[in-house]
């Protein structure tokens, strides 16, 4: 957690940052599935990257593991559709 910055504690939370980043990855997903082409997939794959990596965090400091698990399902499932929306942009490729 950052002492000195600008952003509210709630936002440096390992929690809070794991929902925003879930709900994030989420959107972005959501958007390249009804636009799929390489930016939006590319930034999918980023989001959800990062939510992995706040997954972690959180997963680390043992936050609230019931929750943790909840949003680690909607992940799985956010990669698992991102997957579909790939192989679409693939096949529009080749």
């Amino acid at each position: 957690m950052a002492k000195h910055s600008d952003t509210s504690w709630k936002q440096d939370h390992p929690s809070t940052l794991l929902s925003n980043s879930v709900q994030k990855a989420d959107r972005s997903v959501r958007q390249a599935m009804s636009h799929p082409g390489e930016p939006t997939v590319e930034h999918a794959v980023n989001s959800i990257s990062h939510a992995e990596n706040a997954l972690f965090n959180a997963e680390q400091h043992n936050e609230h593991m019931d929750t943790v698990q909840q949003y680690k399902e909607r992940l799985e499932l956010a990669k698992e559709h991102l997957q579909e929306v790939q192989e679409i942009v693939e096949d529009q490729t080749t």
